[in-house]
């Protein structure tokens, strides 16, 4: 007796790979991207309160008071919005709910590694779109190739899913860039899938939602985890096109059923206390400090480096660095650029690291890679 041949798909993902080996050999986990510190401590709190009060199921749609918290915050309609275990959740019953086997299903590449198999398990098939690295300007910037978009639309062709800001690059699409999404959406009958998780990290200006401009065909996931430093609570959520809520939670339902109730409720209390305490505005500052510090000493060590637009990801070119010796020999854990890639080759040399780490962990990373490139 053998497993169904999806257990293929079943392989460590390289993020948990890279974060099995820094712990076993005492690295600066620069590789998978979850915050060192605490959560705020009034999500904390609230987390305190709803224990013995919201203790039992919700809905699958979510509790009330979370789909009217992220209404309001969102400027949605509560009645579109569906709580999901996190963002992954969210895009497997997306993916369940819109594809299926014969389907293709668009997405930008390099591209975050689960969206390919949550494809695949649905039955669809991935087709990757290039972004495109330009390296006139010295460090390089990462741009959509939205002509090579269009010309891989096919009859078979049923959604286009894509993150802005988006993971691995930091890439934020632009309004033209979107418009043209919305626009092509709209002549091929396309769904839209918007990964928003990093809504609230940005360097620049303000990400467009891509719902904006297409509501009646773009399903919009985000994050708690991502929002309120808390990635371990896998509290998520999809706002929905108009009237379609009930259906994709009756997906949900099969899957998770509901997400934990106490968290539901300590977010729920938490989404207006963060706009209040101004809690987005000290991440961005503080991680882009970070940012900037990292990417000051990577290129200090020769190192072409992306600063981004959103994300806490920064992408860099170290053509001869094998992060795998590094992780093993150097003490520093980075994510090797070809994770992100299935049919185009990664650029040479091309790493992901994550500065969503307190500064002298930075700063450590920074001495040990000067340490292992003089070796």
């Amino acid at each position: 007796m053998q497993l169904h041949a999806r257990r293929q798909l079943a392989a460590e993902s390289i993020f948990s790979r890279m974060s099995r080996l820094a712990a076993s050999h005492g690295a600066v986990n620069l590789g998978q991207g979850f915050p060192a510190g605490s959560p705020p401590a009034f999500l904390l709190e609230a987390a305190r309160s709803a224990l013995g009060t919201a203790d039992q199921y919700t809905a699958p749609l979510g509790s009330p008071a979370l789909r009217q918290a992220l209404a309001d915050d969102l400027a949605v309609d509560a009645d579109d919005v569906v709580i999901t275990c996190g963002a992954t959740e969210a895009l497997h019953v997306l993916a369940d709910a819109l594809y299926g086997a014969g389907d293709e299903v668009l997405m930008f590449e390099p591209v975050f590694d689960v969206y390919r198999p949550q494809a695949a398990l649905s039955g669809a098939v991935p087709v990757l779109v290039p972004m495109t690295l330009d390296l006139s300007s010295g460090s390089g910037q990462w741009t959509p190739d939205l002509d090579a978009l269009e010309g891989l639309i096919t009859p078979r062709t049923r959604a286009l899913l894509l993150n802005s800001p988006h993971n691995p690059t930091g890439h934020v699409f632009t309004r033209a860039e979107l418009e043209r999404v919305a626009s092509l959406a709209r002549r091929h009958d396309l769904w839209l899938i918007s990964d928003e998780v990093y809504d609230e990290l940005y360097y620049g200006d303000r990400p467009l939602s891509l719902r904006t401009l297409a509501p009646e065909r773009t399903f919009t996931v985000g994050s708690a985890g991502k929002r309120l430093e808390a990635t371990g609570w896998r509290v998520g959520w999809i706002v929905t096109p108009p009237g379609l809520a009930p259906e994709v939670a009756g997906l949900h339902q099969w899957a998770t059923f509901c997400a934990p109730a106490p968290l539901q409720a300590a977010v729920a209390a938490a989404l207006p206390l963060a706009r209040q305490h101004g809690l987005y505005e000290q991440l961005r500052q503080a991680y882009g400090d970070r940012m900037r510090l990292l990417a000051a000493g990577l290129r200090e060590l020769g190192f072409a480096v992306q600063e981004p637009g959103g994300t806490y990801f920064l992408t860099a070119l170290a053509p001869g660095l094998d992060p795998f010796e590094l992780v093993t020999h150097g003490g520093v854990a980075v994510i090797p650029g070809s994770a992100f890639y299935a049919e185009g080759a990664a650029p040479s040399g091309l790493i992901r690291l994550a500065f969503c780490k307190p500064q002298d962990e930075i700063e450590r990373a920074l001495q040990r890679l000067r340490t292992f490139l003089k070796a």
